[in-house]
């Protein structure tokens, strides 16, 4: 038998994602690799490492204002790391100091809090331009403009003062945020968002090069009422567009991209010479990184043979133990730690039948996610019944109470047909009594939307039958397991439920997810109820707009991606970050219970494990040490060849 694992215990701040005072999209992995690129045979290679993907590059360098695909964050990140406020090894929120010279608070007696940044002198972009107050000012006044929200990018506006009224066009400059100097920028933050659990953040921007968004020869100025740009306008599609720069783009990290090659989906980055470290003065020195997609199939062969230097992030059993395998031949080593994310089973609440909570609930009792993590991790994962991760300090301290609290939706086929007859799904095709077959029920004609298998019957009553469309990515060992356990499941059809498994590419999978027209209209149309995929998080588990409610602009700009209708998760979503101080762990820890316990009842998903997560490397690498809040991007810039 194959080894025996020791679980990590790491205490660890888990999060989602924050960037120029809005919130960003958590990254999400479809859990499987595709095709590596090989080598080509007999070429050496030194002071390089060949990463191989467990996520699909959709390549968009956008800031996470569109998509957060994770191998598209983890490029990002590698050409990308000026913010003012970064994490440390332990997923603590650091003063950057490679960046900042001093940052300042001040409690205003409006209540509203005002941060003054002033940066250091002598930073520049990869291609020698300097950096200085303007640039990270740019960030915000792109971010917020109207031709990002035109543009279809996610930016909250109402968290800095005059951030709506920029942002809706009424006034062209934002006038809580403030160039005060070449080397020195203010942000004030409205009181409707304070206190905030992780506040520290909010003085936080990157520097944007404003000539990659836009044509017009744009300049940052501030005459006292705010931070504005002059010299022309911003034009959606310029914005949109800078996106897709590859050849000579302009950034700031310790890494410059110096080629994507759009038809194999693979980057390469190498050394920035001007990068001045990260938070701890730290340069890389590993010269270059190619980043290829990798195949299930192939890639411990892609490993042995040098095509593949390095895999992150192993979730699949099988996986895990040929790394293992591996590491005991002396030529390759291996590290673990337990994931802050989970693997699920995602719906959309708007339409279909996975609109009604009792087809969730369903599906969740209709699968064995016992057996269905111990097969997928083979004793190196385990169930969770809520959206968060093995290593959280929060689930770390709240074991017992979520045990409690939680249903854990074990298998039972009586319970899900218990369900489905207390809501409805009681008819058949032509509305009679259910007898078998799949199920209908009888619906509204606003719930019953432009679902391509609804009925009408002649006497005007329209039937919904218990059909789901599944979006399901490609290449994909979880997708291929559930489609055993579930989709094709006896149980399943035996409680009158179909799922029709849609197998394509993870970027159409987030595009229909996303529903982002900006990709092709066919993606703005409701079409999949359910998906398969994982989420990790950052540092600062921040879920306040995730679940915004229809009418919002949370929601107009697509932060709510499961589309829910409960003012439950969502009034708990901020206020176990809008409510609590910072440095008040407990409070945010008990309301994090409160908002665990409402998601695992409304569920919006089916969660199906967490894991620990296994690194397999070549031991030509060396100092190359992931956790669970400390990413490759972060890590390599610590690695070496021997």
């Amino acid at each position: 038998m194959k080894k025996l694992l020791a679980l990590l215990m790491a205490v660890v701040m888990c999060v989602g994602i924050l960037a120029a005072c809005g919130k960003t999209p958590t990254p999400v992995d479809p859990d499987k690799p595709d095709d590596p690129t090989p080598v080509e045979p007999g070429k050496e290679v030194t002071n390089q490492i060949i990463y191989g993907s467990t996520t699909e590059l959709s390549g968009d360098l956008g800031n996470a204002w569109w998509t957060n695909n994770a191998a598209d964050k983890m490029l990002r990140d590698l050409i990308d790391d000026y913010d003012v406020i970064v994490t440390n090894q332990g997923g603590e929120f650091v003063e950057n100091k490679s960046v900042v010279k001093e940052i300042k608070s001040e409690e205003n007696e409006d209540g509203t809090k005002t941060y003054t940044v002033t940066i250091n002198q002598g930073l520049v972009y990869n291609n020698g331009d300097p950096i200085t107050a303007a640039d990270y000012v740019a960030y915000e006044l792109v971010a917020l403009s109207p031709a990002a929200k035109e543009a279809l990018a996610k930016a909250s506006a109402e968290i800095i003062v005059g951030g709506q009224a920029y942002q809706d066009g009424e006034v062209n400059y934002i006038s809580g945020l403030h160039l005060l100097d070449e080397y020195t920028y203010s942000i004030t933050i409205s009181a409707d968002y304070l206190p905030y659990y992780f506040d520290v953040t909010y003085a936080s921007l990157r520097p944007i090069a404003l000539k990659q968004y836009a044509s017009a020869p744009l300049t940052v100025k501030d005459d006292g009422e705010g931070a504005y740009l002059d010299g022309g306008e911003l034009k959606a599609d310029e914005i949109d567009a800078a996106r897709w720069i590859y050849t000579n783009r302009i950034s700031a990290g310790p890494y410059s991209l110096v080629e994507f090659d759009q038809a194999n989906l693979t980057a390469t980055v190498k050394i920035n010479p001007n990068y001045a470290g990260n938070f701890e003065g730290q340069k890389p020195s590993v010269e270059t990184i190619l980043i290829v997609k990798a195949n299930q199939d192939t890639m411990m062969d892609a490993l042995k043979t040098g095509a593949i230097d390095f895999l992150s992030t192993l979730t699949d059993g099988n996986e895990v133990n040929a790394a293992l395998d591996l590491e005991e031949t002396g030529e390759f080593v291996t590290t673990n730690y337990e994931r802050n994310g989970y693997g699920k089973l995602m719906f959309q609440c708007d339409f279909g039948p996975t609109q009604f909570k009792s087809v969730r609930h369903a599906v969740a009792y209709l699968l064995d996610r016992n057996e269905f993590a111990n097969q997928f991790c083979q004793g190196f994962g385990s169930v969770v019944d809520g959206p968060y991760g093995l290593s959280m300090w929060m689930y770390q301290e709240s074991k017992a109470e979520l045990a409690e609290r939680l249903n854990s939706y074990s298998y039972s086929l009586d319970s899900a047909i218990k369900e489905l007859e207390d809501d409805g799904w009681v008819l058949d095709a032509e509305g009679n009594p259910y007898v078998s077959g799949i199920r209908y029920k009888e619906v509204t004609a606003e719930q019953a939307g432009d679902y391509k298998h609804n009925v009408t019957l002649a006497d005007g009553r329209i039937l919904m039958p218990l059909i789901i469309e599944w979006s399901s990515s490609e290449g994909n060992s979880v997708s291929e397991l559930l489609a055993v356990m579930l989709a094709n499941g006896e149980q399943t059809a035996k409680a009158g439920m179909q799922i029709n498994q849609n197998i394509m590419s993870f970027s159409d999978l987030l595009n229909y997810m996303y529903r982002d027209s900006s990709e092709g209209e066919q993606y703005g149309v409701k079409t999949y109820g359910m998906y398969n995929l994982a989420t990790n998080f950052t540092a600062a588990y921040d879920m306040s707009f995730n679940y915004a409610l229809e009418g919002t602009p949370y929601w107009d700009m697509g932060y709510n991606t499961n589309f829910t209708d409960s003012k439950e998760l969502d009034d708990l979503s901020m206020k176990m970050v809008y409510g609590v101080e910072p440095g008040d762990t407990e409070g945010y820890r008990k309301i994090w219970v409160d908002f665990i316990d409402e998601w695992n009842e409304y569920l919006p998903e089916v969660p199906l494990y967490s894991n620990v997560y296994y690194d397999v490397m070549s031991a030509k690498i060396h100092n190359l040490e992931c956790n669970a809040l400390w990413d490759f991007q972060q890590a390599v810039v610590y690695a070496t060849i021997g």
